[in-house]
């Protein structure tokens, strides 16, 4: 029987290529800032050439939230899928060492490990180009009955929507969690991703499927289908569960802070303070890892908020979507741990 987990995360298993670079190239790529669109691997190819110099470090947004959770203290472990090429031996490497159990077999045939190319500009904003690669060959057969089982809360990033597969290796990571009694949570991952599958992120959440959401405010408006912010929040408020439930939302709004979202209610929590904006790449998932590794401890949510918005400050202050300063002795600087 597998160690218990605090938390267990199906996403895309995909290295990060990172490099600087500003709005005339993002114009003469043809790319539109601040978005996330998928590529092919020619245009991968294409693309690397042109970007010049690039730090290279695992990434992914569910990986991103497991390595924070885990630097924080929780439990974690990782469903997503490598080729067993260079790359994938780096993204397998880097997840472990911060502490994540990352136990999917590697495939042996088909695409290459999973690519984002993102390119950062001057005001920290990040735009991000996607090959999908091996990370799409996910299927049921990966996740561990009795891992999912023993995991508190499972956590899905609304990219591995994707691929028909991966989405019924959600369906059956669901279902295993609700049988344990326990919890599972929801990214919508990107307004995009949002308008490809609105219609299914709210059945998944009326059905009871999910019982955590995490959003952005663009996200949230995406899946209401308004431009009003106001509105978005108070159909999120107002959301029921096919039981009568309401679920529990988070929704993050840049240097505004977050709103936790429970039974009718709304609650503010500012945004930590940032020493300089520079990549605001990760900012989400961390906050994500933060919220999920404070539930876990048994504090309250908006306590976990502030942990989340401490881990998504400290990331946006350097390039990459993982910790480089000990979280967890911000956290108690604050008296949040």
């Amino acid at each position: 029987m597998p160690e218990s987990l605090d938390l267990l995360v199906l996403g895309n298993a995909i290295v990060d290529l990172i490099a600087r670079t500003d709005e005339t190239f993002l114009a003469a790529q043809g790319v539109p800032k601040g978005a996330m669109q998928l590529i092919d691997e020619k245009r991968a190819e294409e693309l690397f050439a042109a970007m010049g110099q690039t730090t290279v470090v695992s990434g992914g947004s569910g990986s991103n939230t497991a390595a924070g959770a885990a630097i924080l203290g929780a439990k974690t472990g990782f469903v997503g899928k490598v080729r067993d090429d260079e790359l994938g031996g780096l993204f397998a490497h880097d997840l472990r060492a911060t502490g994540v159990r990352f136990d999917v077999a590697a495939a042996t045939e088909g695409p290459a490990t999973a690519r984002c190319f993102i390119l950062v500009t001057p005001d920290g904003e990040r735009t991000m180009n996607t090959y999908l690669g091996a990370c799409q060959g996910l299927t049921p057969a990966d996740v561990d009955e009795a891992t999912a089982a023993s995991a508190r809360t499972i956590y899905l990033e609304g990219y591995l929507w994707d691929p028909p597969e991966a989405k019924e290796a959600f369906r059956k990571a669901v279902k295993i969690a609700h049988g344990a009694g326990n919890a599972v949570a929801l990214t919508l991952s990107d307004a995009f991703c949002v308008g490809r599958y609105r219609d299914e992120f709210l059945g998944l959440i009326r059905d009871g499927s999910i019982d955590i959401l995490f959003a952005n405010l663009g996200e949230l408006k995406s899946l209401y289908q308004t431009d009003d912010g106001e509105a978005a929040i108070k159909a999120l408020r107002d959301e029921r569960d096919a039981r009568g439930h309401h679920l529990l939302g988070l929704v993050t709004r840049s240097a505004e802070g977050a709103l936790v979202v429970k039974g009718g209610e709304v609650r503010s929590v500012e945004a930590a303070p940032v020493r300089e904006v520079v990549d605001t790449t990760g900012a989400g998932d961390l906050f994500a890892a933060g919220f999920l590794a404070g539930h876990a401890r048994g504090l309250d949510n908006v306590t976990s908020a502030r942990l989340g918005a401490l881990a998504a400050a400290e990331v946006i202050e350097h390039i990459g979507a993982r910790p480089q300063r000990d979280l967890v002795a911000l956290a108690k600087a604050q008296n949040l741990l």
